[in-house]
């Protein structure tokens, strides 16, 4: 296992970066991957995502194998199950579903691949990973056969989170689900900003930069992009508008 901190200290750097989701069951060619590549570099996207909820793993390998050749963007891994590792990664998400009460996504899934993951050379980063209703029923819900946290409900989430943190998990990542209706809710995070010093990661129904530029606000540290993409590419030109202003 690689002993470094690279990533997550990029993580903790600064509030609005932007992560681009790749799923390789929608993105596993080179046709389709190469505009999303240049338009993202374009746009001066931090990281790129790379996971899905019912990805194979011929799927997984072939489209982390394309990234790595096409790009320098840092690419982590945001698993849906444990097959979806690989060395050309910078980073693992290692990421315990602690809104469920499902066992197989709070340790089982990582025992299954706990030898593999410590013989990887890249970053493993802990993370408390929660869903919250974001209006549709989403397909990581059905995977893993857990209800998300109300999206009214913010003391659960924020009690959830803070737990996660107790327990050692170094990133917060709220996941409002792929194709929600509505988004996270900022308050919900700059609470917890205001109670720990935390890496906090938000995605799912992320539509407009007016979003990002509201969870830039409340202090997340990494907004992720999603469908918008796949259904608009030309959204990343809008992002390249953020990203100038950040920087």
């Amino acid at each position: 296992m690689k002993l470094t901190d690279k990533i997550y200290t990029k993580f903790r750097s600064a509030v609005g970066q932007i992560a681009v989701l790749i799923d390789p069951e929608k993105t596993n060619t080179l046709e389709v991957l190469t505009p999303i590549i240049q338009k993202a570099e374009f746009a001066k996207i931090d990281y790129f995502f790379i996971g899905g909820s019912s990805v194979s793993k011929e799927d997984f390998q072939s489209t982390i194998h394309l990234l790595r050749s096409l790009t320098s963007i840092p690419i982590i891994i945001f698993p849906g199950d444990h097959q979806q590792i690989s060395k050309e990664a910078d980073a693992l998400l290692y990421l315990s579903l602690l809104s469920g009460r499902n066992p197989e996504y709070l340790i089982g899934q990582h025992v299954k691949s706990a030898q593999e993951v410590l013989a990887l050379p890249l970053e493993i980063i802990p993370t408390a990973y929660i869903l919250i209703d974001g209006g549709v029923y989403s397909s990581t819900s059905y995977i893993s056969q857990t209800t998300p946290i109300p999206h009214d409900n913010e003391t659960i989430a924020l009690n959830t989170a803070i737990a996660g943190t107790l327990q050692g998990k170094k990133v917060v990542y709220f996941d409002a689900g792929s194709g929600a209706k509505h988004t996270i809710n900022p308050h919900l995070i700059q609470k917890l900003k205001s109670e720990l010093d935390t890496v906090v990661i938000v995605g799912g129904g992320i539509r407009d930069v007016a979003h990002i530029e509201s969870f830039t606000k409340a202090g997340a540290n990494i907004v992720v992009i999603g469908n918008r993409i796949e259904e608009d590419i030309d959204f990343l030109l809008d992002i390249h508008h953020f990203t100038e202003k950040r920087s």
